[in-house]
Formats: C-alpha cells, structure tokens, sequence
C-alpha cells in the first residue's frame, strides 16, 4: 500500500511561484520502483497531465501548457517528489494531485497508468 500526501498548494498572484511537494510511504513501498507524475484538476473537467518524473530523476516530460515553468524534481533519499511552479497564471488554477506508477515512458499522459494518488492539495492564481 502507498500512500501519497501532497503539501505547499495555497493562493498567489498571478506571476508568482509555488513548490509543490509529495512524500510518499507505505510498509513495503519503494520510492525508487515508481515513477512520479503530477496532474491538475478543475471541476468538471478530466483529469490532465502536468509533468512525470522516472525512477531516477534523470527524465522528465511536460504538459506543454507548462513547459518552461515548472520543474519536476524528486529526492529518492526523502521519499519525495517536487513541482516547481514558476510564472503562474490564472488557468493554473486547480486541484494539483501527484501519483504513482510502476511504468514509466515519455509521453504518457494517462492517469490510468498510475495505480496511487494523494489526496490533492488547492492551487489558486489569482489575476
């Protein structure tokens, strides 16, 4: 069982900057086995894609409506992995989710591929 546990979501103006972070456990659970990856939601509308990371940390993909401004990054030592959100803008705004999978390929934008979620933690940009 993994549990996942997002932190750092908050209210900023727009062009500000936010670090979202994901700490994840579990009795048996390693962190390196998973690659991460981070979605948004708004309501009602499906789940999207916003960045993954592999095992490693040495790759990384990005929804193009945030490449450029944020960072994915994660810490195998801490059990935890980062979004870096830099120049935010109002459709930005949503729910930010971070998950799990035991697959990992560039180009993967499905959640169905990822077998953990947190709970979500609240982004909102204000114009």
């Amino acid at each position: 069982q993994v549990q996942l546990v997002e932190s750092g979501g908050g209210l900023v103006q727009a062009g500000g900057s936010l670090r979202l972070s994901c700490a994840a456990s579990g009795r048996t659970f390693m962190f390196i086995n998973y690659a991460m990856g981070w979605f948004r939601q708004v309501p009602g509308k499906e789940r999207e894609f916003v960045a993954a990371i592999n095992y490693s940390g040495s790759s990384t993909y990005y929804a193009a409506s945030v490449k450029g401004r944020f960072t994915i990054s994660r810490d195998n030592a801490k059990n935890t992995v980062y979004l870096q959100m830099n120049s935010l803008k109002p459709e930005d705004t949503a729910v930010y989710y971070c998950a799990a999978s035991l697959r990992y390929y560039s180009g993967n934008y499905s959640p169905g591929t990822y077998s953990a979620w947190g709970q979500g933690t609240r982004v909102t940009v204000s114009s």
